[in-house]
């Protein structure tokens, strides 16, 4: 389980790989949270709002790693066009429904994220991908 979650947007994956170390700073329109896998979830909303399935996800190398390591340390990830879109292109009824609908697959793997938490999550991520969208930008995750 991840301490620091930051979701954050950078023009390009060398800008977004400096955040490696210390995280995104100042420079990066960014949201801090904790106590999920995001690697994890991304993957899960993007099989709730675009279809797919997890191992299809696996199978094309998402997410993708933009720096750092996998396995241990902190790590920067990128979201995938497809959910970056599906995200910017949902609603708000739409983003509730994939936020409730994440708590529910979170309570059956035994990790307890409340609604009004996944609420705010994935409609603040939503906020921030129509952000970056607008300013040429993609969407990266760091992860300590």
């Amino acid at each position: 389980m991840s301490i620091i979650v930051k979701f954050f947007a950078a023009p390009d994956d060398t800008s977004a790989g400096l955040a490696l170390q210390s995280g995104p700073g100042p420079a990066f329109e960014s949201l801090s949270f904790g106590n999920f896998d995001p690697e994890e979830a991304v993957m899960e909303w993007e099989c709730l709002l675009a279809s797919g399935s997890f191992e299809e996800l696996v199978d094309a190398g998402e997410p993708r790693i933009v720096a750092g390591q996998d396995n241990d340390g902190c790590v920067v990830f990128a979201l995938s066009p497809r959910l970056s879109a599906a995200l910017a292109d949902a609603g708000h009824a739409r983003l509730r429904d994939v936020a409730a609908s994440w708590t529910r697959l979170r309570a059956e793997g035994g990790e307890v994220i409340g609604t009004e938490i996944a609420d705010a999550i994935v409609g603040n991520l939503a906020a921030l991908v129509s952000s970056a969208r607008r300013q040429n930008q993609g969407v990266y995750c760091w992860v300590a």
